[in-house]
């Protein structure tokens, strides 16, 4: 089943529907480590078979988790950029739709 509509949560409350490249740019440059150090990015449904996290590290960069339980994929890499974050989680992202 194709994801029509996703959005991503930050801790802070932030919430985003459907999020483009530059939103997701400036969600993930948001991000610092005392009162905002991650995001979620899922279907807007009940139960998601998938979702990606970014989260800041202590010495600097961020973590990026991918999960999908249907297509068997879970992974897990450091990027120092947050261009190259969002670009990376955009193209994930339209996988999903597929």
């Amino acid at each position: 089943m194709a994801v029509e509509y996703y959005c991503v949560d930050g801790e802070n409350g932030d919430h985003v529907e459907d999020p483009s490249e530059d939103a997701l740019f400036m969600v993930i440059g948001d991000l610092n480590g005392t009162d905002n150090t991650f995001v979620i990015i899922q279907p807007d449904e009940d139960d998601p078979v998938w979702f990606a996290s970014v989260a800041v590290l202590d010495e600097g960069g961020y973590e990026i988790v991918r999960r999908d339980t249907t297509r068997r994929e879970h992974d897990v890499a450091v990027e120092a950029s947050i261009d190259r974050v969002a670009g990376d989680l955009i193209k994930w992202l339209a996988a999903r739709a597929s």
